[in-house]
């Protein structure tokens, strides 16, 4: 913890960092993802992370889930290196319960919610991340327990005009090289001409990867994506997106603790968006149409059967805004899905949803903001929800007070109603469905603080989340399984079942600062802790309530001076000691992780070399028991850029 510390300081103290572009960054910036209508985000009521896309190509990251890992309050529990995946976890929750959102439609995976990282946008496609922590379930629906991660593109989020002429045309190409088999490269370009915006991104991440227990740990991991966006009038804008996703990665010890696994996975993504918006007066209708397919294969080991899912999402959107003075607006819609999956191993199922929902917002006098929401689920087969939420902000000069009260819901996905069911034999420690689980219900509230400074922002949260039927995996022996048709009768099960009541409570601090010294001389950090603790009522311990960070400290930091500039990235984590006897190894109680990068720009703004170390100090570490991460990793490359 000492060198963290020192890490921080030093950051704090020097008059640094970010580039040149990034000076208009706001503290207080204009947010859709907590009331789908844009406000400050010290009017939300909310606590809300906000990282710009273009920090993709300046801090030491590879991939969107890189990136998410320094947010302040975002806990990436990391399978593989460089995107092969990783599992989203915000406030203590398991990673099914956050909610990721592209261009405001649902990502998240209806077979497995380990796939929810998988984001179909090359990153430098990426306008902003808006990270919101905590219940959003009134107006997102299921997943949002512990809070949203939406990203909105550059190409969805520009401003057309007819009017005035706009030209505006952005490339980047960058290349990486490395130990171990490292070929990475990156791709993107950017055009805005007046009325149409077109973005376009490639990017691509390959290794050989370490030596493992009988493999490598080898990936290549894909991602293209090109996006659009047309104003037909001043009135009407159409926008549209199309994507494919391909990672295919070693995947040892990723889902079992078992000496045999020396697994391999691809999956192939391939996403399609449509969003039509009309706007008159103080009023708009928007229609979001949105289709994914993913294609899983799963090998567990040479001898074994492989497993193969297809699953589907489509869904629509209908939302209708009005804004019926400067203090006053509604925001209503009406949201559909439906989720299927085709597989060898899960069976052949479907669900339909459909969900009507309002979010009302006044603010009073100068100072206070109400805004209450409500959402009425329902699922096919499972039943109807009503789902209500209030926030609550009052800032006046530089303080801000916020609070937050509502009620979240979770249904299991197919893996956890369904896993192992149609294998001709299952053996011991594997992971195995129930089909009649409960959906969870929780209540979920926050109150928290702002300090908005010159350069500075500082925010406290206190949270608690009460839930009910959480959704978990325990230590089963054969006798007490509800099903025993391809069991084993000396075997112990992972079963998924409803944890009675699991309450979690916790306080995050975030601080950020930025600061344009000079036109060449430039700084950005941001930093967050986190502190938590889950009790659960029963005596049997699960899995994933039990693997979350209790300590948790993220950072970033970027300083540029003249030609030159200089970024870290920096974790510490502290959690529950694990081990696995068969294995012979050790989930350690904490671990500390650094990441940096220098650059020197040959041409200013234009053509750029620098070098990398992902964990410079090279730390043994894992953030699930036996899938063991990389050590030190030394790379090198360049960057060329286009702007005008």
């Amino acid at each position: 913890m000492k060198k963290i510390v020192q890490v921080l300081i030093m950051s704090m103290c020097c008059p640094v960092l970010s580039v040149a572009q990034s000076q208009d960054i706001s503290l207080d910036p204009v947010t859709i993802t907590s009331s789908l209508v844009e406000k400050r985000a010290s009017e939300t009521g909310r606590n809300i992370a906000v990282m710009k896309g273009e920090y993709f190509k300046n801090l030491p990251v590879h991939s969107v889930d890189d990136l998410l890992r320094y947010i302040p309050g975002v806990e990436i529990q990391a399978r593989g290196p460089m995107g092969s995946q990783s599992d989203i976890v915000l406030r203590g929750g398991t990673f099914q319960q956050v909610l990721v959102v592209l261009d405001g439609l649902r990502l998240n995976d209806p077979n497995t919610g380990h796939f929810n990282s998988y984001i179909p946008i090359a990153p430098t496609e990426i306008e902003r991340i808006e990270v919101l922590k905590g219940a959003s379930s009134a107006i997102y629906g299921s997943e949002a327990v512990g809070g949203v991660i939406h990203i909105i593109s550059k190409a969805f989020s520009a401003k057309l005009q007819n009017e005035t002429a706009i030209s505006k045309t952005q490339m980047q190409v960058g290349v990486t090289g490395g130990q171990h088999g490292l070929k990475n490269a990156n791709l993107a370009a950017f055009m805005q001409r007046n009325k149409l915006a077109v973005s376009a991104g490639v990017v691509s991440n390959n290794a050989d990867g370490m030596q493992q227990r009988g493999t490598k740990g080898y990936f290549n991991n894909n991602t293209a994506s090109i996006s659009a966006q047309y104003a037909v009038s001043n009135a009407l804008q159409i926008a549209l997106r199309s994507s494919f996703d391909h990672r295919d990665f070693a995947a040892q010890n990723f889902y079992t603790t078992s000496v045999a696994d020396t697994a391999n996975e691809q999956v192939k993504t391939s996403w399609n968006q449509l969003k039509i918006g009309y706007r008159k007066g103080k009023s708009m209708i928007s229609l979001d149409g949105g289709y994914k397919f993913v294609n899983d294969q799963y090998l567990f080991n040479t001898r074994s059967i492989r497993n193969l899912s297809k699953s589907q999402l489509w869904q629509g959107l209908l939302t209708w805004q009005i804004a019926f003075n400067p203090n006053t607006n509604l925001v209503t819609g009406l949201n559909y899905q439906n989720k299927s999956i085709s597989s060898n191993d899960r069976g052949d199922h479907d669900i339909n949803q459909l969900a009507p929902f309002a979010t009302f917002s006044h603010r009073f006098g100068d100072y206070f903001t109400v805004s209450p929401s409500i959402r009425v689920d329902w699922r096919q087969r499972i039943g109807t929800e009503v789902v209500p939420q209030v926030n609550l902000s009052y800032k006046r000069g530089i303080f801000q007070l916020r609070g937050s009260a509502g009620k979240t819901i979770r249904d299991a996905d197919f893996t956890e109603r369904y896993n192992n069911y149609n294998k001709p034999m299952v053996t011991t420690g594997n992971k195995i469905g129930d089909p009649n689980l409960k959906a969870e219900r929780s209540f979920s509230y926050e109150a928290g603080g702002d300090l908005l400074l010159p350069g500075l922002k500082l925010s406290g949260t206190f949270f608690q989340r009460l839930q009910k039927e959480l959704i978990d995996y325990t230590n089963t022996p054969y006798a007490e399984m509800p099903r025993k048709d391809n069991l084993s009768s000396t075997g112990v099960y992972a079963l998924a079942r409803n944890v009675t009541e699991v309450t979690t409570t916790g306080f995050e601090v975030d601080a950020q600062y930025t600061k344009a010294i000079s036109d060449r001389h430039n700084v950005f950090i941001m930093v967050g802790l986190t502190q938590l603790k889950s009790q659960s009522s029963d005596s049997k311990p699960s899995f994933y309530v039990s693997s979350h960070a209790k300590v948790l400290t993220n950072f970033s930091v970027l300083y540029q001076i003249s030609k030159f500039s200089f970024s870290i990235n920096g974790l510490h984590k502290v959690r529950a000691k694990q081990e696995a006897t068969a294995l012979n190894t050790t989930l350690s109680r904490k671990y500390f992780v650094l990441n940096a990068k220098a650059e020197y720009a040959i041409l200013p703004q234009t053509l750029a070399v620098f070098i990398q170390a992902d964990n410079v100090f090279d730390t043994q570490y894992s953030d699930l028991l036996g899938a063991v991460m990389p050590g030190r990793w030394l790379m090198a490359g360049v960057r060329y850029n286009i702007s005008k």
